[in-house]
């Protein structure tokens, strides 16, 4: 028996509690289902068509759709036929799976599938495979994060009588200077309101821009005209985007890898 559709749901929901009266409204529920029959013999007969000119690669036979992004042979063999017969147009290389995308095992350019019909492609194991690579990540950070702490830890100072801090000579002087107290020079970091910074505009921005994969920092398409500013509020979101566990920021040489961190809900 086959599922009804959601539309064909709620048409039959308002049948049984009287609320449509329309003979005109009532028939097209049948239509829905008459759709509905047609996309499944198109589906049927697109798949025919495109596995009509492949063979089953272990015994030759012929090939028939079981599922998503899957095909079977008599002999029992069971294989991906994005995977097996198609090539990226790019580079001509092989096609490697993403969790919710084909790409070039060259350049990693997205490939839409040609064994997909009206369908979005969800790889189960290779989201389980990078959950496990995120949470052993976030796991070797945080001893690492630990072990760091450990050894910076100074020893214990017994204060015996307290602290006076006229007892440096030119502390006050130099703490000033640290902190430009009396004379603060903003030069081009002046405020201005129309450049005022909004943390949550970039952070928007950053998230929109990541996936699976690593970008690098200096990759990162900008948000404002000003580029060098732009670097500086996109840094400070990135620390503490990290510090909430959203990205892991890794040096690469001269530059920043972000790496956005997953978790179980963003399946």
């Amino acid at each position: 028996m086959k599922r009804k559709t959601a539309q064909q749901a709620v048409f039959d929901a308002c049948i049984q509690n009287g609320l449509i009266r329309n003979l005109l409204v009532r028939r097209f529920r049948g239509v829905l289902g008459r759709i509905a029959g047609f996309k499944e013999r198109a589906r049927e007969y697109y798949f025919e068509v495109m596995l009509s000119a492949h063979q089953c690669p272990a015994c030759g036979g012929r090939l028939r759709m079981t599922g998503q992004s899957r095909c079977a042979c008599l002999c029992g063999n069971i294989l991906d036929p994005t995977l097996a017969f198609q090539k990226s147009s790019c580079c001509g290389a092989r096609l490697i799976r993403k969790t919710f995308h084909y790409a070039c095992s060259k350049c990693l350019g997205i490939v839409p599938s040609r064994f997909l019909f009206d369908e979005r492609l969800f790889d189960r194991a290779y989201f389980r495979e990078m959950m496990q690579e995120s949470r052993s990540r976030a796991k070797e950070k945080r001893e690492e994060v630990r072990r760091l702490l450990a050894e910076s830890r100074s020893g214990v100072l017994p204060l015996m009588e307290e602290p006076c801090i006229d007892s440096v000579p030119g502390l006050i002087k130099d703490l000033n200077d640290f902190i430009q107290e009396g004379s603060i020079a903003m030069g081009e970091f002046a405020f201005d309101p129309a450049r005022s910074f909004r943390m949550d505009h970039y952070r928007e921005h950053i998230l929109s821009i990541l996936g699976w994969d690593s970008v690098l920092f200096s990759n990162m398409t900008p948000l404002t005209e000003d580029s060098h500013l732009d670097k500086i509020w996109r840094f400070i979101t990135l620390i503490y985007m990290e510090n909430d566990r959203e990205v892991e920021l890794t040096q690469h040489g001269s530059d920043l890898r972000v790496q956005r961190v997953y978790n179980e809900a963003y399946g």
